[in-house]
C-alpha cells in the first residue's frame, strides 16, 4: 500500500495561494485529505498583475466558474492582445493579438504567405489577419464560436481583472470547498531530522501547523523553498535589468478597449489595464537608469485618467529558483521566480505550476522522478517566457537613451539568438513542445519589432499566387466586417454582468 499525502499546507494567500487552494478544493479534497492555508492579514500581498493570457479561461472552467459571476466579482474585462507603443522605434506601435491569423494554406504557416506577398498593394499589415486584431481596432468583443467555419472560431481571449478581488473570490470558493484558512504569522519552521522535509510551521501565538506537502506561496520572501530549504536563485538581470515597479490605479477610461497597452519609456515601460471600475497602471524600470522620483513623475504624466491613490513601489530581481520543488516543498508564484509582466505571464506560471503539480502529485515517498520531472518542466517554462520577454528589449532600433542602447547591444541567451537568426533568414520559428508561445505569437512580435526575414519558406512557391492573395483579401475583409458588427466591449460586459 502506498502511503498518500494526507495534509497539504499552503503558505500564504494572495493570487498564488488562493489559486492553489481553489484548485486543491476541486481536485484534491477527497474527504480524507486536509487542505490548510496559512496567512496573516498583517502581511500584504503584491498582486503582480491584472492582465492574463488565454489559458486562464481553461483554469476558470476547470474550477467550474461561471463567467458572468466571475466578471461581476472581479471587475474583469476581456483581453484580446497587447498593444506595444514605442518598442521597435519611437513613434511606432503594433499589436500582439491572441489567436491565429487567417488560416494555414497547404499546411504552411500563414505568416509565410504574408512574407512572400507583403509588398503586394492588396496585402494588409500582418495583424489585420487576426480576428482579435480587427476587434481591438473597433473596440468590440464577441464570444468565441465552436464552429471551425466561423470567423469567430479564432476569437481567443483572456481577461483583465482586479487581482485582489480574484484572490478574494477564489478564497470564498476554496473555503466553501473545504479548505481551512488559518490566520497567523509564521515564527519558525521545524524539519524532520531524517528526511530534511518540512514537518510543521510554528506560529507566533504558539500554534503548530503540521503537514505532509507544503506549497510555498509566500511571495518574494520564499519562506520555505528559499529561506528554509536553501534553494538558490538564478539571476537573469543581465538580460532583464528592470528591477523596480510602481503601480497606481486611476479612473475608468472609455471606450473600454479589449487590450492591454505597454508603452516604452526611456528607462523601462508603462502598463495600462482597463477594468470595469478603474484602470490599472504601472511603470517597470531599471534603478540603474532612473531613480524612483523620475519613474513616478513619468508614470503620473502618462496616465489617461485621474489617479485614485499614491503609487505603490515594488522591488524584484528577474529570475527563478534553481528548483521549484525540493523535498516536500513546492513553490508557486513569486516564491519560485519572477519575470516582469510584459506579456502577462505571471498568473499563467502559477496556473502551470498547479497543473503540473497535480499531474505529478506525490505520495509520502516523494519520488525523485516526479520531483525532477516537475522541475524540468517548470524551469523550461520560465526560460521560454524569459526569452520571449528579452526579445522585446533586444529587437529595438531605439538609441535615444543609454537604457535602449544597452538593450540593443546586450548579449542574449543562445536559445533566443538561434530563434532570431532562424526567423531572420526565412521566417522559420523554432518552437519547443511545451513552449507557451506559439508560432503566431513569435511571428507577431518579431514582425512588430521590425525583424523582417530576408526570404520565406520556399514551399510557398508551390501554391498559386493569385489564389492565395485573393484568399488573404477575403480573410481580412471578412474579419473587418465581423469586427464592425460586434457589440462594443463595454456593452457586451454590461449584458453579461446584469444576468
Amino acid at each position: 500500500m502506498i502511503d498518500p499525502v494526507r495534509t497539504v499546507v499552503i503558505v500564504g494567500g494572495g493570487t498564488a495561494g488562493w489559486m492553489a487552494a481553489a484548485a486543491a478544493a476541486r481536485f484534491l479534497n477527497d474527504g480524507q485529505r486536509r487542505i490548510l492555508l496559512v496567512e496573516s492579514d498583517a502581511i500584504g500581498t503584491v498582486g503582480v498583475g491584472e492582465a492574463t493570457i488565454p489559458p486562464i479561461r481553461d483554469f476558470n472552467r476547470m474550477l467550474g466558474i461561471d463567467e458572468a459571476e466571475f466578471l461581476r466579482e472581479t471587475g474583469a474585462t476581456f483581453k484580446l492582445g497587447i498593444e506595444f507603443v514605442d518598442w521597435g522605434a519611437l513613434g511606432e506601435r503594433y499589436l500582439h493579438p491572441f489567436g491565429d491569423p487567417g488560416h494555414n494554406f497547404e499546411g504552411i504557416a500563414f505568416h509565410q504567405f504574408w512574407l512572400k506577398h507583403r509588398d503586394d498593394p492588396r496585402i494588409r499589415p500582418f495583424t489585420d489577419y487576426f480576428i482579435t486584431g480587427a476587434a481591438v481596432r473597433h473596440g468590440g468583443y464577441a464570444p468565441q464560436s465552436g464552429d471551425p467555419r466561423s470567423p469567430l472560431h479564432q476569437m481567443a481571449a483572456a481577461y483583465h481583472f482586479d487581482a485582489a478581488l480574484y484572490a478574494a473570490y477564489l478564497r470564498r470558493r476554496a473555503e466553501a470547498g473545504g479548505v481551512t484558512r488559518i490566520e497567523g504569522r509564521i515564527e519558525r519552521v521545524s524539519r524532520d531530522p531524517a528526511s530534511g522535509h518540512v514537518a510543521a510551521l510554528h506560529l507566533t501565538d504558539g500554534r503548530a501547523v503540521a503537514g505532509d506537502l507544503f506549497i510555498d506561496c509566500s511571495g518574494f520572501v520564499s519562506l520555505l523553498l528559499g529561506k528554509e530549504m536553501g534553494v538558490g536563485y538564478r539571476d537573469w538581470s543581465r538580460w532583464l535589468p528592470c528591477d523596480r515597479a510602481l503601480a497606481v490605479p486611476s479612473a475608468r477610461v472609455d471606450p473600454l478597449i479589449p487590450a492591454t497597452r505597454a508603452t516604452a519609456h526611456g528607462f523601462g515601460w508603462q502598463w495600462r489595464i482597463p477594468l470595469q471600475h478603474r484602470t490599472g497602471n504601472g511603470i517597470v524600470y531599471s534603478s540603474a537608469y532612473a531613480g524612483e522620483e523620475e519613474a513616478r513623475a513619468t508614470l503620473l504624466a502618462h496616465l489617461d485618467s485621474e489617479p485614485l491613490a499614491e503609487p505603490r513601489g515594488l522591488r524584484f530581481t528577474a529570475g527563478v529558483r534553481e528548483r521549484l520543488w525540493d523535498g516536500n516543498v513546492v513553490a508557486l508564484g513569486l516564491a519560485g521566480g519572477f519575470i516582469e509582466p510584459l506579456e502577462s505571464t505571471s498568473i499563467h506560471l502559477i496556473q502551470t505550476g498547479i497543473n503540473k503539480l497535480f499531474w505529478l502529485f506525490p505520495d509520502m515517498r516523494f519520488s525523485a522522478a516526479e520531483r525532477d520531472e516537475y522541475n524540468r518542466l517548470m524551469i523550461d517554462q520560465y526560460e521560454y517566457v524569459r526569452d520571449f520577454i528579452v526579445l522585446h528589449y533586444k529587437a529595438t532600433a531605439r538609441s535615444d537613451t543609454p537604457f535602449w542602447r544597452d538593450m540593443a547591444a546586450m548579449e542574449i541567451p543562445d536559445s533566443l539568438a538561434q530563434k532570431i537568426e532562424l526567423f531572420r533568414t526565412k521566417g522559420r520559428i523554432r518552437r519547443f513542445d511545451h513552449d507557451l508561445f506559439g508560432i503566431a505569437n513569435w511571428a507577431a512580435v518579431m514582425l512588430g519589432q521590425n525583424i523582417m526575414p530576408e526570404g520565406y519558406d520556399p514551399l510557398v512557391d508551390a501554391t498559386d499566387d493569385e489564389r492565395i492573395v485573393a484568399a488573404m483579401e477575403r480573410i481580412a475583409s471578412v474579419f473587418e466586417t465581423q469586427a464592425r458588427a460586434m457589440p462594443k466591449h463595454a456593452d457586451h460586459i454590461a449584458r453579461l454582468v446584469s444576468r
